[in-house]
């Protein structure tokens, strides 16, 4: 019975150990400078200033476009597929509807601009984004539509009850590796709406 009980303690120090990691690991990456203009508990509205992204658009299902669409992106930043050096990874990884199906985009380091980034292979096109101000709603757990799908409808009452009128689709925004526990991942939807 010992025994097991120093196992078992064993088990949840390294489990703390290995959460507390993850956590020091993910605030370590860079995360767009925003500004939060209100904050209502899980809430936001931000002014995000502009930003680089390098995005890949593919078809399928949500979870089919991500997947295929980070190999693209992680080889440009790790310089697997291009001469010059490796490029800092950022947070948030986003995902939002486009008119081929899902458009994937990793956020550049901000002291990097669209002309000193080297220019990518294949697919992979890099864009300067303008200024946007963007209604968010945070939650942990894991990735499924039903959550993403849940998180957009509470978000677009949240908008809709203060009277902000939407931009655009919903975006999705991944803070985590796919190895960090669920409770413990930061995952965003976000909404351009017009200033007020």
């Amino acid at each position: 019975m010992m025994k097991i009980g120093v196992a078992l303690a064993g088990t949840v120090v390294l489990a703390g150990a290995i959460g507390a990691f993850q956590i020091q690991a993910a605030k370590a990456l860079e995360v767009p400078d925003y500004q939060v203009e209100a904050a209502d508990g899980d809430f936001e509205l931000r002014s995000y200033p502009s930003m680089v992204v390098a995005n890949v658009n593919r078809t399928g299902s949500r979870q089919q476009a991500v997947r295929r669409a980070f190999t693209p992106l992680a080889d440009y930043i790790f310089a697997k597929n291009r001469p010059g050096d490796k490029i800092a990874m950022t947070a948030p990884v986003t995902q939002g509807r486009s008119d081929e199906g899902w458009t994937v985009s990793f956020i550049m380091p901000s002291d990097l601009s669209l002309d000193a980034l080297p220019v990518p292979a294949g697919d992979v096109v890099l864009e300067e984004m303008a200024p946007r101000y963007m209604a968010s709603v945070r939650f942990s757990g894991r990735w499924s539509d039903q959550r993403f799908n849940e998180q957009t409808k509470r978000l677009i009452s949240w908008v809709e009850a203060r009277g902000l009128r939407p931009l655009g689709q919903a975006e999705y925004g991944y803070y985590n590796d796919p190895f960090t526990p669920a409770f413990l991942r930061r995952n965003e939807v976000m909404i351009e709406v017009a200033k007020p």
